[in-house]
């Protein structure tokens, strides 16, 4: 059944900013209690201010998704707030730019820990408590790097097929429950993952910066957007969700061509590029 989102209690992390901040006030004007998940106390602030205006209750819990310890306390803390747990939005994310010989084995295991294990843990701990909810949804924030791998993304697209994966299973574990599980694959958003990338310890930070301004050009859709389409997904609690043109493409193309798609991919990409440069 469809989950009515006024009076649900959401948990959402990288709340701070970016994709986060948007679901967090759309979410309050829903009428959904928030809380919300951060390392960023100042943004954490300012977002929570703007949902308590728009008349939600929330509460706010400044933490590294990566410190497992915090994680494993974190449901209680919000079960003492809010009394339960109705809907977890794993969306806090980092990126990594270079190569995988650019990359340190502490750069991929920085990125991992955040973007896969940082989700995998908070879901294992809220779990329980969404069980005991008439009904409760999960969302996994993957990418369209969940869906295809690009050159210079082996960390970022080894996080987002992970957490595709785990998704997946998950989902038919927990088929014929009250829970369900919602996968997010967005395209290109403009947020400030890409402008806050950490660089490969063994890349070249002129390159890297050069590469970053490229694909900031690409990334057309805006947070607003995408947190609606999101919360849409949640509200139906379709198990997909596909975010901007460009993800619905590359899913296509994929599917046409499962181990010769980059070369299709790339061209279209650098044609993008060029005429945007004209």
């Amino acid at each position: 059944m469809p989950i009515e989102l006024r009076g649900a209690v959401v948990l959402l992390t990288g709340a701070a900013s970016g994709i986060g901040a948007e679901l967090a006030v759309q979410l309050a004007r829903k009428g959904a209690d928030l809380a919300l998940v951060d390392r960023n106390a100042g943004g954490l602030t300012t977002i929570a201010e703007r949902a308590r205006a728009a008349g939600a209750n929330v509460s706010t819990h400044v933490l590294d998704i990566a410190d497992a310890a915090a994680v494993a306390a974190l449901p209680a803390a919000v079960r003492a707030v809010h009394g339960r747990i109705s809907v977890l939005i794993n969306n806090a994310g980092v990126a990594l730019v270079g190569t995988f010989e650019q990359a340190s084995l502490p750069d991929f295991a920085w990125l991992m820990d955040i973007n896969f294990w940082g989700a995998v843990r908070l879901t294992h701990a809220c779990l329980g408590q969404l069980r005991r909810e008439p009904a409760a949804q999960i969302v996994l924030m993957s990418s369209v790097f969940g869906l295809v791998g690009p050159p210079g993304q082996t960390a970022y697209a080894a996080a987002k097929f992970a957490l595709r994966g785990f998704g997946e299973s998950l989902r038919h574990e927990l088929a014929g429950t009250a829970v369900g599980v919602t996968i997010v694959h967005p395209g290109g958003i403009n947020t400030d993952i890409a402008r806050n990338a950490r660089v490969a310890e063994r890349m070249d930070a002129g390159a890297a910066a050069a590469g970053i301004a490229l694909f900031q050009k690409m990334l057309r859709v805006s947070p607003r957007v995408a947190a609606a389409r999101i919360i849409l997904g949640i509200e139906k609690r379709q198990p997909r969700v596909l975010i901007g043109r460009d993800a619905w493409q590359i899913d296509i193309i994929q599917r046409l061509l499962p181990a010769g798609y980059w070369r299709l991919i790339d061209r279209r990409g650098r044609a993008r590029a060029a005429a945007g440069k004209a």
